[in-house]
């Protein structure tokens, strides 16, 4: 909820800034272009770590077409040295989780091949990567993505 106020303000603070100076074409797009950009490593058995990095434009509110990501996972010092992985398609909002009924989860669907991702939002700053039946892992603390 917080969240949806926050974005709306600062939607509202762009839209009224552009009044001043800018024409109204101007403005709608840099209100329809929210963008949250969010990085973590993860855990890997075979590697120092999975570095994510997650942009998700569009806001929750957003028609389903404007809400779009981005995904690229590196993995560090892989004996193998995968290719880095690189997703996009579009996200939507879900609500609840089985231990939170409340909770904002993002589900984050690639275009083409590529697994669905679902990430459950803590706070205005923090996302965990969750299973599909939305619960959340032993090591949640280990699967979080700080807001950059």
């Amino acid at each position: 909820m917080q969240l949806k106020s926050l974005l709306a303000g600062s939607a509202m603070l762009a839209l009224l800034a552009g009044c001043a100076s800018g024409p109204m074409e101007q403005q709608q797009e840099e209100a329809a272009t929210a963008q949250q950009n969010y990085q973590g490593s993860l855990p890997c058995r075979n590697c120092d770590g999975i570095d994510l990095d997650v942009t998700m434009v569009g806001e929750d509110m957003s028609a389903a077409e404007e809400r779009t990501f981005t995904l690229n996972a590196s993995y560090r010092n892989h004996p193998q040295t995968p290719p880095d992985e690189n997703y996009a398609g579009n996200w939507e909002v879900l609500t609840g989780t089985p231990s939170d009924p409340d909770a904002t989860v993002y589900e984050l669907t690639p275009d083409g091949d590529g697994q669905i991702y679902y990430f459950m939002r803590i706070d205005e700053s923090t996302l965990e990567l969750i299973d599909p039946e939305r619960r959340r892992f032993e090591n949640g603390e280990m699967l979080q993505l700080k807001r950059q």
